[in-house]
């Protein structure tokens, strides 16, 4: 009898450890909502879009903040927050450059009239980033959902780990790799660049002493870019079809016109040449990858189950 017993707590401590392993690792499900708020999407696109409408720049703002939310600590709404001074918002890369929270706020709003408590803000940013893929004739795809927001900012892991726009090639596929993003994803994604605006700063050592740079392009963007002011100014990341997300920005890379060093090491000589001259040539395969790269990213380290919480506004910790 006591050595049944015996025999019998590993085997009980084995299906508590993969009960809560199941718990703990919850699987998000794009019918997540049917029965506990069946009008959350229509309700979010509405709002977005009306957002959209106001300032079609605000596409590409929101897939970003999508992305360096998901890129710190996982996809948890912690970008969101700025109810202490000690947030994301204020990390050198967003500061005065991450957009599009107040649209956020608003669709929380609206969502919130209908299903009090129930809509993580992590999940309204996720399908935000895909209404605004759609807004701007790109691809859309189904969003899983089951979120839960973070009850704390993580802006250390901030400057840690999203990418530099003066990184080299090997640098960016390591950071996308220690996400789960492949090579192939981290093209697709970039592609997102082909919509949306860049600061002075960011691109200025590459058009005056940059060397792997379309002499023509360097010389144009220059006049909007003095050498030692007009950190702010802006330029579009993409000047072909600028508020349209398709393949141009590929083409442009071949040009060796990619505005930022970021861009441009994409097709230098390196591995990701074969898949940049892949995109240019064949708009539907990056249309289809970048979709599948969105949703790939919007897997990385969720809360769910009964972690973090459904905040009430999505700036604020309840």
């Amino acid at each position: 009898m006591a050595s049944n017993a015996f025999a019998f707590v590993p085997a009980l401590l084995f299906l508590l450890m993969m009960l809560f392993s199941s718990t703990s690792k919850a699987q998000l499900s794009s019918t997540f909502y049917d029965k506990t708020c069946p009008n959350a999407l229509s309700t979010i696109r509405t709002s977005i879009r009306a957002g959209i409408s106001r300032e079609r720049r605000m596409a590409a703002s929101l897939i970003r903040l999508h992305f360096h939310d998901c890129f710190v600590q996982g996809c948890d709404g912690s970008i969101l927050l700025n109810d202490t001074a000690n947030n994301e918002r204020e990390v050198i890369f967003n500061k005065n450059s991450a957009r599009g929270y107040e649209l956020i706020d608003n669709a929380k709003t609206e969502v919130e009239k209908i299903c009090p408590g129930v809509v993580s803000c992590a999940d309204i940013l996720a399908v935000a980033a895909r209404d605004a893929s759609v807004a701007v004739s790109g691809p859309s795809w189904t969003v899983k959902l089951g979120r839960r927001d973070s009850t704390t900012p993580y802006p250390y892991v901030a400057l840690s780990d999203l990418p530099r726009f003066t990184e080299s090639l090997p640098e960016l596929i390591a950071r996308f790799e220690h996400k789960g993003l492949s090579e192939r994803d981290m093209v697709a994604l970039s592609g997102s660049h082909s919509i949306g605006q860049a600061q002075c700063f960011t691109f200025r050592d590459r058009i005056y002493n940059g060397g792997d740079i379309d002499a023509g392009f360097a010389s144009t963007r220059r006049r909007g870019c003095p050498v030692s002011s007009g950190d702010s100014k802006l330029a579009p990341l993409e000047l072909v079809t600028p508020n349209q997300l398709d393949n141009n920005y590929f083409k442009n890379l071949l040009q060796k016109k990619g505005l930022l060093q970021s861009d441009q090491v994409l097709f230098s000589g390196g591995s990701t040449d074969t898949i940049v001259s892949e995109y240019s040539r064949n708009p539907s395969t990056f249309l289809a990858d970048f979709a599948s790269a969105m949703v790939k990213m919007g897997d990385i380290e969720p809360l769910t189950g009964s972690a973090g919480q459904i905040r009430s506004i999505c700036h604020a910790v309840n």
